[in-house]
C-alpha cells in the first residue's frame, strides 16, 4: 500500500462545555451534577444562561435561556455565577498549549479555535492536541477536522463530547446533504426560514440552486456565498494574527422593571466608569460610545455618537453616554442598559 503523504488540514478544537468545564475544576464536588453558569448565580434574579453542564442540558437548559426558566426546567441545577477571569486564564492556558505544537492558531474566542496542519495522519494530530490539552489544563476537547475551516467547524459538532470527527469535500454530501441548511456554519433560523420560502430545506438543495437565483433574493455577495457554503467551500486561511478587541462594553440588568430615569442615569454612570477601565488597561483611547437599552419587557435599542477626539477620561465618556440617555423614549420603563467604547485600532509595532 502506497505511504500517505503529508498534506494540509485545518482543525477546529472545540473545548466541551467549556464554563462549566472550569467551574467543575475549581469545585470538583460538582461532578456529573447540573451546573449552571450566569448572572450572579441566583436564578430568582433577570439573567442569562452563560453556559450548562452535559447534565443540565439533558434537561432542556441552554445557552441564553433566562435563568428563571433553567430553573424550572432543572430544579436540581447547581446555579454559579460568571467568573469571566477565572475563563480568561483557563483560555490562555488552552491557547498556549495549542500555539506549543508550532503551528498557525486562530483564536475564535475564550473556548474554540482553527489550526492550520501539515500531515499525513490528521487523526493522530487531533489526539495529540487533545491528549495534550487535557494534560495541561485537565480540560476536555473536541476535534474537527476538514480541508477548510467551515467543514473543520462543522465536523467538531459529530465529534462531541470528547471526539475527533472528520469531514472533507469528498466526503461533505454524504454528511450533510441531507441536513437542513441550518445546519451550515453562516446560517442562522432566520436565512434558514427565507431559504425555505424559495423552496431550498436541505445542503444538497442549496448546493445546486443556481447562483443567480440566490443572488436575487440575499444580493450579489450573500447569495453566491450561500451557495458556496451549501458545497462546503471555504477559501479563507487560518489567520493566527492575535486577537485585538475593538471595544469593551458593560451592561447591567435592573432586577425590576425601571421607571426612575434618574436612577438609570446612575447606572449608565457606573458603566461609563466600568468601560473606561476597561480601556485604560489596555492603553487605549475611546473613539466612539454606544449605548444598549432594552425596554420592558424585551425591546432592544442601540445608539451611538463619535466622540470630538480619541480620550480615555472617564468625564468624557459618561457625558456621552448620558447624551446618548437623551435620544431614548424615557416615558418607557427598562429592563437593561448597557454602556460601550470603541477604541483606536493598537499601534503597530515599530510604527
Amino acid at each position: 500500500m502506497a505511504e500517505a503523504q503529508a498534506r494540509s488540514w485545518v482543525l477546529h478544537v472545540d473545548l466541551d462545555q467549556f464554563i462549566a468545564a472550569v467551574e467543575v475544576l475549581r469545585r470538583p464536588e460538582l461532578a456529573g451534577l447540573p451546573v449552571v453558569v450566569g448572572g450572579r448565580g441566583d436564578p430568582t434574579e433577570r439573567g442569562v444562561v452563560a453556559t450548562a453542564s452535559y447534565e443540565a442540558r439533558a434537561f432542556g437548559v441552554g445557552s441564553g435561556m433566562p435563568l428563571r426558566t433553567a430553573a424550572r426546567a432543572c430544579p436540581e441545577a447547581v446555579f454559579l455565577p460568571a467568573d469571566h477571569q477565572a475563563y480568561d486564564a483557563a483560555s490562555a492556558q488552552v491557547m498556549d498549549t495549542l500555539r506549543s505544537f508550532d503551528v498557525p492558531v486562530e483564536v475564535l474566542g475564550w473556548d474554540e479555535a482553527f489550526l492550520a496542519v501539515r500531515t499525513d495522519d490528521p487523526e493522530a494530530f487531533a489526539q495529540d492536541v487533545r491528549a495534550a490539552v487535557l494534560e495541561t489544563t485537565r480540560l476536555h476537547c473536541s476535534v474537527g477536522i476538514g480541508d477548510n475551516k467551515l467543514q473543520a467547524k462543522i465536523a467538531t459538532d459529530f465529534g462531541k463530547p470528547r471526539g475527533v470527527f472528520t469531514i472533507t469535500t469528498e466526503t461533505w454530501f454524504e454528511q450533510m446533504g441531507e441536513r437542513p441548511t441550518e445546519a451550515l456554519w453562516g446560517i442562522g433560523r432566520k436565512t434558514a426560514n427565507k431559504l425555505a420560502d424559495l423552496g431550498i430545506h436541505t445542503v444538497a438543495e442549496l448546493a445546486v440552486t443556481p447562483a443567480q437565483v440566490l443572488a436575487n433574493r440575499f444580493g450579489p455577495t450573500m447569495g453566491p456565498w450561500y451557495r458556496r457554503l451549501g458545497r462546503g467551500v471555504d477559501s479563507s486561511p487560518v489567520d493566527a494574527t492575535p486577537y485585538v478587541a475593538r471595544g469593551h462594553g458593560r451592561e447591567t440588568t435592573f432586577q425590576q422593571n425601571q421607571s426612575d430615569w434618574g436612577v438609570v442615569a446612575d447606572a449608565v454612570r457606573e458603566l461609563a466608569a466600568q468601560v473606561t477601565q476597561d480601556i485604560r488597561a489596555e492603553g487605549r483611547a475611546a473613539v466612539r460610545v454606544g449605548m444598549k437599552l432594552r425596554y420592558a419587557p424585551f425591546e432592544t435599542r442601540t445608539r451611538s455618537l463619535t466622540l470630538p477626539g480619541p480620550t480615555s477620561e472617564e468625564a468624557d465618556i459618561a457625558a456621552a453616554a448620558l447624551e446618548l440617555l437623551t435620544r431614548f423614549d424615557q416615558s418607557r420603563a427598562v429592563r437593561l442598559v448597557g454602556v460601550r467604547a470603541e477604541m483606536q485600532p493598537p499601534v503597530a509595532a515599530g510604527g
